[in-house]
């Protein structure tokens, strides 16, 4: 059996939410918290194995500050049910949950931070979406191309 590549991806999070820091410290956490249809889309194309851009989002600078592997997948976010959650949906229920995430694992901070500046002047939006203006989302698909230079940066 051919084991496919990665596909790749760039997942975003403020970081007083959720940083690279903490993803380090716990090894492993889940992706929950996504209450945007498309990027839970998104996050239900994932596969075992895939990889993530962690993107610390709302800061100055904005950026890629590591890479964590997609270690688990189709898990019911837990957050929808919680009545105390800023995540909690009412309209969801335990027999058709509206939302999943994924389980993360940390494999890598960068050394510096990828800026959204720097990103801008290696990218265009087609080669990167998160460099596009008004983009919001906080999951989005990487080109591998991309993704290959970005790790090389990490080195």
């Amino acid at each position: 059996m051919v084991k496919k590549k990665p596909s790749y991806w760039l997942m975003k999070s403020e970081p007083d939410a959720y940083s690279i820091e903490t993803l380090e410290k716990e090894k492993e956490t889940i992706w929950d918290g996504i209450r945007n249809y498309q990027a839970r889309n998104f996050m239900r194309q994932m596969e075992i194995g895939d990889q993530a851009f962690f993107y610390h989002s709302n800061c100055k600078p904005p950026g890629i500050v590591g890479l964590m592997e997609i270690v688990g997948k189709n898990i019911i976010d837990p957050t929808q049910f919680d009545k105390n959650s800023k995540y909690y949906d009412s309209k969801s229920n335990k027999s058709n949950p509206r939302w999943d995430c994924v389980k993360v694992q940390f494999l890598i901070k960068s050394k510096e931070i990828i800026s959204l500046q720097e990103l801008r002047s290696l990218f265009n939006e087609e080669e990167l979406l998160v460099v596009k203006k008004g983009n919001r989302l906080s999951i989005l698909p990487v080109l591998e191309k991309s993704a290959n230079l970005l790790i090389s940066k990490f080195n």
